[in-house]
């Protein structure tokens, strides 16, 4: 191919790689193939990751219910007719046509494009209370779930082996902030990790392990609606989980919880879930942003200005930049809506699909569709045979509303081998007892092997690493 044909390659970028951004790929790639087969257009994906985490299934990764590497999509085998650039864009200057990518190791890189697909997703969001970022895990990512599963495991040893009835009381108390769908699920998934791997540990008992779930509303689970939230505090409190409402996270310093109901206690497993905020990308941009830190988009998921929730949907519209998910303000237009859509996976899995619509009909000419949706409901697991589910007006819970979580997800999950990968986990979990092998070694790297090789004692590498 001839340089000045490369030059006239039309680039579009995504930036993401998370469900917007993994979804709307995978579909632009079909529709522009016969482009990216001539030369004619390069779809470009930049993501710090080499994958695409499936997010709905951290939970059961934690608790060892699938394998971690099962809950993750790699980009160059499953996005072939994409270029798939591994690297932090730090900046994005559209006004120039141009965004600024960290890789890994060397200098920035300054990357040209034609059009730009804002999809970084969002963060945990954080709080200033004192302690919290020295002693709290959030559950956003992978490796996030594989620590949090080697820590709790590993709580049970140290609990199991010490002669200290405090540090025992501290290992064997769990905390979890937050109340939606990652704070209930992780929850869920974890009780019943521990409350069926203590059986192992005859010198512990049941009644010492406690789980406390702490939510600053008066109800958990809003998304499956105030009857099954009800159910699902109900069941998480039979099962001897303590659930605060009303109540926040006062401060943690070195473990010790102190809550704004005057309850105090110490706990070495600190879960951060209290929402999500936009990607920090979002400040080192020259795109319009909402006053939440949102980039702002219409209802056909360009970037635009001058948005109005139920008035102006339109606005006007910033060519060449585009945006859906966590990390965009789009209007609800639904029959019951919020002003704004709010940061799921249902609406990013659905806006993906009309942003991609919406990126080829720009490119061949066409009229531009909005983003409309119904709400079908939500499913929730919560543990082992434990569910709640609430989907077109139906409502279940227990074993059926279990069988309708994992049902769903497995559908959505990409790629038949992720899917049948996915599913022989929960066949060989049905017929066989729960996995309590913790790793903590892999989260020490290659810190053993320093210490061994300075001629330190060995004993003292194989430290922990909880």
């Amino acid at each position: 191919m001839s340089r000045a044909r490369i030059e006239h390659v039309k680039r579009i970028v995504v930036i993401g790689a998370g469900h917007v951004g993994f979804y709307v790929a995978e579909r632009l790639s079909k529709l522009l193939k016969g482009d990216i087969k001539r030369g004619q257009v390069e779809l470009m994906v930049i993501d710090p990751n080499q994958h695409m985490t499936y997010q709905p299934f951290l939970p059961e990764a934690a608790a060892g219910s699938i394998s971690p590497r099962h809950g993750v999509v790699p980009l160059r085998q499953a996005l072939k007719h994409c270029t798939i650039l591994t690297g932090a864009v730090t900046e994005i200057k559209h006004a120039e046509r141009k965004l600024l990518v960290q890789p890994y190791v060397g200098p920035a890189r300054e990357v040209e494009y034609d059009e730009v697909i804002v999809a970084p997703g969002s963060v945990s969001r954080p709080l200033p209370i004192p302690g919290l970022a020295d002693t709290a895990i959030g559950i956003k990512s992978m490796g996030e779930a594989i620590w949090l599963r080697n820590h709790v495991l590993q709580r049970f040893d140290i609990a199991a082996t010490t002669q200290d009835p405090d540090v025992r009381r501290k290992a064997l108390t769990f905390l979890t902030v937050g109340g939606g769908f990652a704070g209930a699920e992780t929850l869920g998934e974890l009780e019943d990790l521990t409350a069926n791997i203590v059986k192992n540990y005859p010198m512990l008992d049941a009644s010492e392990i406690k789980w406390y779930l702490v939510e600053y509303a008066n109800k958990i689970l809003p998304e499956v609606g105030p009857e099954m939230g009800a159910y699902a505090a109900r069941e998480l409190t039979k099962r001897g989980v303590d659930i605060r409402l009303g109540t926040t996270l006062k401060s943690c310093e070195g473990g010790h919880v102190v809550l704004t109901d005057g309850e105090e206690f110490d706990s070495d497993t600190i879960i951060w879930t209290a929402g999500v905020m936009p990607h920090p990308l979002l400040k080192q941009t020259d795109l319009p942003i909402g006053p939440r830190g949102h980039l702002e988009c219409n209802t056909r998921l360009q970037v635009a200005t001058g948005i109005e929730a139920g008035k102006h949907t339109i606005g006007e519209v910033v060519e060449g930049a585009w945006g859906a998910g966590d990390s965009a303000q789009v209007p609800d237009t639904s029959d019951f809506p919020m002003d704004w859509c709010t940061p799921s996976a249902q609406h990013a899995v659905r806006q993906a699909k009309t942003l991609a619509d919406n990126v080829y009909r720009n490119h061949v000419g066409r009229e531009l569709t909005p983003y409309e949706h119904k709400y079908i409901g939500s499913v929730a697991g919560l543990g082992l045979y434990k569910g709640v589910a609430n989907t077109y007006g139906f409502k279940a819970k227990g074993l059926l509303a279990w069988l309708m979580h994992r049902g769903y997800h497995l559908s959505r999950v990409p790629g038949t081998g992720r899917k049948g990968r996915v599913l022989a986990d929960w066949i060989v979990g049905f017929f066989t007892k729960r996995e309590m092998v913790q790793l903590g070694e892999i989260q020490a790297g290659r810190e053993p092997f320093e210490a061994i090789a300075a001629g330190t004692d060995p004993a003292r590498a194989a430290k922990s690493v909880g």
